[in-house]
């Protein structure tokens, strides 16, 4: 490979193309001032507990996917693979613990070890929100409002938004057993990665893409039906609010996310001008443990892939294009020297 290509799974971005981008940016500076936003910048690098203890040591993302690097202090780091693990890191230390609201969105880069194709890279960009410091399901549904007027205003239409429940922590041990009876009989039949997850954390069978796993997670029966009246309840408010701001739905009782700090609404928003890797945007409520915390950090906020959102854009026909025709300010006399 020429030395003077980019490292594989990155890109170089030239002038001709940077109003794409900042499109995508200036809406965001925009749209999420009016839901009382700020914007939060924290480190593309962190301690490498930040994501360990917070994404969860069994997520394909900490397992697979940092890159992880030793300084020279000996102090072990991980180049950022997601935004919300950071930002809650940044505001541990402010009044969110306490129950106060505190709204932030940001903008940047992140990291990834895995394998480069369309609208899939090593360095990739999100933009994302995060409403941390208080649990109601009129804060879910005003995250997922707000995403899609953040939306609306680059110009995506033809969107799927798609919603489900994780439920609560406490639901978790009757609706894993469910999962458990269900694929004990059918594990030896699926792909390596399911019999990993079978023991380490089932609910990620629920997001296998392998063909050969899809008849079997097709018939999983609803894990929403062995979660709590409360839970239940909870996200009916949810959907209650969405219908009543008339926000189109698909409820997929499969959605899972690939995080463990996921609790209640989860959501993923898809588009079809991408294809099979179509998630363009992606998030949900959460509680989420840091190192040196006792209690979760408790949210709800989502993550757009950048790169996928422009992709999606060229295909609806939008256009950025800018004049890099030089103007020259120097006098004819000068020029002709």
């Amino acid at each position: 490979m020429a030395k003077s290509a980019p490292p594989p799974g990155t890109s170089d971005i030239f002038p001709e193309e940077i109003a794409s981008w900042h499109r995508l940016e200036d809406a965001a500076r925009k749209i999420f001032p009016l839901y009382g936003f700020g914007e939060l910048r924290t480190p593309v690098f962190e301690y490498t507990e930040v994501f360990q203890r917070g994404l969860g040591d069994d997520t394909e993302v900490v397992q697979k996917e940092m890159y992880t690097f030793e300084d020279r202090g000996g102090r072990s780091l991980t180049l950022r693979p997601e935004g919300t693990a950071g930002v809650m890191r940044a505001l541990l230390g402010t009044d969110v613990m306490n129950g106060n609201e505190r709204r932030v969105y940001y903008i940047g880069p992140m990291f990834r070890g895995e394998r480069p194709a369309a609208g899939r890279r090593r360095q990739f960009h999100q933009i994302g929100v995060e409403n941390v410091g208080r649990i109601a399901p009129e804060l879910d549904a005003e995250c997922i409002a707000m995403m899609m007027h953040y939306l609306e205003d680059i110009g995506i239409s033809g969107s799927r938004l798609l919603l489900n429940t994780r439920g609560a922590h406490s639901d978790r041990k009757p609706a894993e057993d469910a999962l458990k009876s269900h694929f004990a009989p059918k594990i030896d039949k699926m792909c390596d990665d399911c019999k990993a997850r079978f023991e380490k954390n089932i609910w990620r069978i629920l997001d296998c893409k392998v063909p050969e796993c899809q008849e079997f997670i097709e018939s999983t029966p609803d894990v929403v039906e062995f979660f709590s009246q409360e839970s239940k309840d909870y996200f009916k408010k949810v959907c209650s609010i969405l219908s009543s701001l008339g926000i189109e739905y698909e409820i997929d009782s499969r959605l899972v996310r690939g995080l463990d700090y996921y609790v209640h609404t989860v959501f993923e928003l898809t588009h079809p001008g991408l294809g099979a890797q179509n998630a363009i945007a992606g998030g949900g409520r959460y509680e989420l443990f840091l190192p040196d915390s006792k209690k979760p950090v408790i949210g709800v906020g989502y993550a757009a892939g950048m790169e996928r959102l422009m992709m999606v854009r060229e295909a609806l026909g939008a256009s950025d294009a800018v004049d890099t025709t030089p103007v020259f300010f120097l006098p004819d006399s000068a020029r002709k020297r």
